[in-house]
């Protein structure tokens, strides 16, 4: 069986409202043990490291990625540097650019933490941008209401993958728990 590992967005936790909702389908499924979220931290090469980390911990068996937001980001780079594949969740395409929004202090929706986003963030992110080498690994979900991300950089970026646009929703992407059942089959490739 192939795992799950849900990688949050930025500002975000393990304990958002949709990791929540794959933890529990997971585990109404009885799949718990193939489930998984790293906390990632803030610092773009300490959440790489972390992301490695929890990859080494599966000892090579596969992986599905669920990238929400800057996840999605980092679930790119994931699989192209280490193979799998990815359902990306109105993922950010450029978050080098969007940062710059950011410098100062920012709290985490979750947990509260506080922390300090500075100019060399948008470089360290730059550093994890990777080509599509197999649109067919990447499955994008976007919401054209997205107040947050234009998903049309993402409908460009993974063009070849299956996508499923949908009109109005948000940067949350509501109803997300609705297509787990499909995330589940295309993470074992039965989609």
């Amino acid at each position: 069986m192939v795992h799950l590992m849900y990688l949050h967005g930025f500002l975000s936790s393990p304990f958002s409202h949709k990791a929540n909702e794959t933890a529990v389908w997971m585990a109404e499924h009885g799949y718990s043990d193939f489930f998984h979220c790293p906390q990632l931290p803030m610092e773009p090469f300490e959440a790489a490291t972390e992301i490695r980390l929890a990859i080494d911990k599966l000892h090579g068996e596969p992986v599905c990625f669920i990238g929400s937001s800057l996840g999605g980001y980092f679930a790119t780079w994931a699989v192209e540097e280490f193979g799998g594949s990815a359902v990306l969740v109105n993922p950010a395409v450029h978050p080098y650019v969007l940062i710059n929004q950011y410098v100062g202090l920012q709290r985490n929706y979750q947990t509260g933490e506080i922390h300090q986003i500075d100019a060399v963030f948008g470089e360290h992110l730059k550093h994890f941008e990777r080509k599509i080498s197999d649109p067919a690994r990447y499955w994008l979900m976007v919401q054209t209401g997205d107040e947050t991300l234009d998903y049309r950089e993402a409908v460009a970026k993974y063009a070849g993958s299956a996508q499923t646009v949908i009109e109005g929703g948000d940067h949350s992407f509501q109803r997300y728990g609705d297509y787990l059942p499909q995330i589940w089959d295309f993470a074992q490739g039965e989609s």
